[in-house]
């Protein structure tokens, strides 16, 4: 299922069995812990009375809770396929709306009973709320721990997060199944990404799945996906009356795709780390031994679990662009002026869009609230690692892509920008 509650709303995706749930262990403490996230916050500032959400007929506490969260309406995109609880809402005809800034997710459907948000919270990862479309002189976010049906499975690396999927929807808006579906990222090919969603943009030759619809007849091997590509407009293809934008940008979804991942692996270092620690001080204690210093199978654990989120942070594997891409929102000028920039005018949230999604390979959520929050071993260790990187002490394979001047151009942004480097970093 998908989106938000029952599922998230970044997309679409299918219920996943894993073995064990990280989030349910005494040492995360994920449905009895106090969260701190952006949307936890402003329901206390609600509460306080030091804020109010404006309701309106067209698009109930949309546009309000937006610009409470500080979320840019040019972030829309849209996704038709019926992967929602809300999913008989959903269709071609009746898009879900999903608007995102670093750290928040929201999930608007016209006609629908409820908005759907999920916010990060440092050290819980996803956390999942429901707001009611109506008007209510006390409006109040609830948390929904029900999404964790969906959105704390193996399509989220196992913790609560979000996830963008790709599927063959039909014209009612269901997936075929005999096609099957992907999570998507930075390092998908072009044309298996947005199956289900309406996209705008142009991207020269490349095609990609969104704009589409198919049917069991469906020849993969044979698709022509031209009918759907360098869409700059969606005036023919969907009435959108009521919606905050008439866009579903491209490089907004292709930054949207991004983010999930990054947010997920930060999520999942986290919860090694604070797992590794619990359980090596619980076996240290029924040994009666010390629990001073990291053992081996600690340090194992941590190191796995930072090294994927170090080669996804660096864009390691991202699938090169064929053709340059351009949005129709502004978001691409919105998202790229709103970061820290160094003392010669650059910033790890320029894009490049002619190859690649970033001018610098490197993930601006390394500035996110949720990457400040990782346990001081799993930092010590990401940052020793990062170094050996930028400083061209490690030349691996995993980290071909990255020039020498790529590395040294991020070496100085965040030597500028970043607070709280280890002191090996000013060298």
């Amino acid at each position: 299922m998908l989106i938000v509650a029952p599922g998230l709303f970044i997309s679409i995706s299918t219920r996943a069995t894993i073995q064990e749930q990280p989030h349910e262990k005494d040492a995360i403490g994920y449905r009895t812990a106090v969260s701190n996230d952006s949307v936890a916050q402003l329901q206390r500032k609600l509460k306080r009375g030091e804020i109010k959400l404006e309701y309106s007929e067209d698009g109930g506490y949309l546009k309000s809770v937006l610009k409470a969260l500080q979320v840019p309406v040019s972030s829309q995109g849209l996704v038709f396929s019926k992967t929602s609880f809300q999913l008989h809402h959903i269709s071609p005809k009746n898009p879900r709306a999903i608007y995102f800034n670093d750290d928040v997710y929201v999930g608007w459907v016209r006609g629908g009973d409820v908005l759907e948000i999920a916010a990060v919270d440092p050290n819980l990862g996803g956390v999942f709320y429901l707001l009611e479309q109506r008007k209510d002189a006390s409006p109040r976010f609830v948390r929904n721990d029900e999404c964790l049906q969906c959105h704390a499975s193996n399509n989220t690396k196992g913790i609560p997060g979000f996830v963008v999927r790709s599927i063959f929807p039909d014209e009612r808006g269901y997936g075929i199944a005999s096609l099957g579906s992907r999570v998507t990222d930075h390092t998908s090919p072009f044309n298996e990404r947005w199956g289900g969603w309406f996209v705008t943009g142009t991207h020269g030759a490349a095609r990609h799945l969104g704009n589409a619809l198919f049917d069991e007849k469906t020849n993969y091997d044979k698709l022509n996906l031209d009918a759907g590509a360098n869409v700059t407009s969606l005036e023919k293809r969907v009435d959108l009356t009521g919606y905050a934008s008439t866009h579903s940008d491209i490089v907004a979804l292709m930054v949207l795709e991004h983010q999930t991942q990054m947010h997920n692996l930060i999520t999942k270092l986290n919860y090694e780390t604070r797992l590794a620690l619990s359980y090596q001080e619980t076996m240290r204690k029924a040994l009666g031994e010390p629990n001073e210093g990291l053992s081996d199978s600690t340090k194992r654990r941590i190191q796995r679990a930072a090294d994927e989120l170090l080669k996804y942070m660096l864009m390691a594997n991202e699938a090169r662009l064929e053709a340059p891409i351009s949005g129709t929102s502004g978001f691409a000028k919105e998202f790229a002026t709103s970061g820290p920039r160094d003392g010669r005018g650059r910033s790890l949230r320029e894009l490049d869009l002619n190859h690649r999604l970033f001018r610098y390979p490197c993930s601006f959520l390394i500035y996110s609230s949720a990457f400040n929050a990782l346990p001081q071993p799993a930092l010590d260790y990401l940052y020793r690692r990062l170094w050996l990187v930028l400083s061209n002490q490690d030349t691996g394979k995993d980290f071909a892509s990255l020039s020498k001047e790529d590395r040294q151009a991020i070496l100085e942004i965040l030597r500028e920008t970043k607070s709280n480097l280890p002191d090996y970093f000013r060298k």
